[in-house]
């Protein structure tokens, strides 16, 4: 029978100290009972106990994260590198986490462990934040006796992809965040500014120029129709998101557009390539056989063209043949990670040789998202220019036109 995972709830209790004042507050608890108990330890005879109600907000900012588990990671192999006993380790680990989240999954870890439950099954039942290429590594450590080593290596590895990750995710959001607030500010001065020097130049009586007139248009059509555009736009973004999760072949679609894109598909491509070799290497070199430890990497690449080519290698390889054949096979890695791959497969060094790879490619990736920096600044400015500085000027030109027609 399975141990049943014990969850760690906030209840917001009141109640009478012994001197009859009233009392209240919030404690974590695994159900009212162990309230009441506590509170009566304390002296206080218990009244209204509630669960603490978990709000939106708690849900998105307290939601443990990549870097909360690799610190995790980090603190439960010092421990037990240390001689801590691993349910002990748990324990302390939990008390001294600030998110509510965060700690209730380490307590029931800690309380599945205590059940007699592997390290490795206990993590498996948060898939969301433990997924099958750490609890493997995990698996491995126990199994060899290297846990504390293996969950070091775990850290390392979080912290090398989630770096990758998040200076991808900033070479893409800078420019998309800069064109947005562009995008605001213009259909706010079309919605808001332009009715009113519209109205303006009503009172002259003459013809307008012709790029105040199609501001002018534009605006109206606005006013008219941009309640309907935004709900499209919300419609249309929401029924792609619905779409992508349910179909693999829009997001294979997408995939293989992204590496195809100009600038961004060379940094996809290098990222991929980083991610690949890095966790190869992690998986290898903690002794996870090959091909097992390829099933865990297809999931790991973040690109799911590369993601299909690794299971399509995984195949090749459990039939005999070598992991560089497979790879030139594909027609998706550089000559140079293929040559080095048979180079390490020769010399018995494939961990450290994919290590090397990645090593490359992660500062080929910081090397161009810093170069795509520099680049986008004056092309976001110059379009920003030209975008309102365009609209103030054709706002401005019949006010320009009148008044050299007094001066004359």
């Amino acid at each position: 029978m399975a141990e049943q995972t014990i969850k760690i709830e906030h209840f917001l209790w009141e109640g009478k100290d012994k001197k009859g004042n009233k009392a209240n507050g919030v404690m974590e608890a695994e159900n009212s009972a162990v309230v009441k108990a506590e509170l009566r330890r304390r002296g206080i005879i218990p009244g209204k106990i509630k669960k603490k109600p978990n709000s939106v907000l708690d849900k998105l900012f307290n939601k443990p994260n990549a870097g909360d588990i690799a610190v995790f990671s980090r603190q439960l192999a010092t421990m037990i590198n240390s001689g801590v006993p691993l349910v002990s380790a748990l324990e302390i680990i939990a008390a001294g986490i600030e998110k509510p989240t965060m700690r209730e999954m380490i307590v029931s870890i800690k309380n599945d462990v205590g059940g007699g439950t592997p390290l490795a099954a206990a993590m498996g039942r948060f898939p969301e934040h433990f997924d099958e290429l750490f609890c493997n590594l995990v698996n491995v450590g126990e199994q060899s006796g290297a846990l504390d080593i293996l969950l070091k290596n775990i850290a390392e590895y979080k912290e090398r992809m989630e770096s990758i990750k998040s200076k991808i995710k900033k070479a893409m959001f800078y420019p998309i965040a800069v064109i947005a607030i562009a995008v605001i500010i213009t259909v706010i001065l079309m919605i808001f500014v332009v009715p009113a020097f519209a109205e303006l130049f009503g009172s002259f009586g003459a013809e307008l120029p012709l790029p105040t007139r199609i501001v002018i248009a534009m605006s109206e059509f606005l006013q008219t129709w941009g309640w309907a555009i935004l709900g499209g736009i919300i419609v249309g973004v929401y029924l792609f998101i619905r779409i992508y999760k349910k179909s693999p072949a829009l997001r294979a679609g997408m995939s293989r557009l992204s590496l195809k894109l100009p600038i961004f598909g060379s940094i996809f491509t290098k990222g991929a390539m980083a991610r690949f070799a890095r966790t190869m290497s992690t998986m290898f070199g903690a002794g996870v056989p090959l091909v097992e430890a390829m099933s865990s990497v297809s999931g790991a690449v973040g690109n799911v063209v590369y993601a299909k080519a690794v299971l399509e290698m995984r195949d090749q390889v459990a039939t005999g043949q070598p992991l560089n054949t497979a790879m030139r096979e594909t027609e998706l890695f550089p000559n140079m990670v293929i040559q080095m791959t048979a180079i390490g497969e020769e010399a018995g060094s494939l961990d450290s040789m994919l290590a090397k790879v990645a090593d490359f490619f992660e500062e080929q990736v910081n090397d161009a998202i810093d170069a795509l920096s520099s680049l986008m600044e004056p092309i976001i400015m110059a379009v920003l220019g030209t975008l309102i500085g365009g609209l103030v000027i054709a706002m401005y030109m019949p006010i320009f036109q009148m008044g050299s027609v007094v001066g004359g």
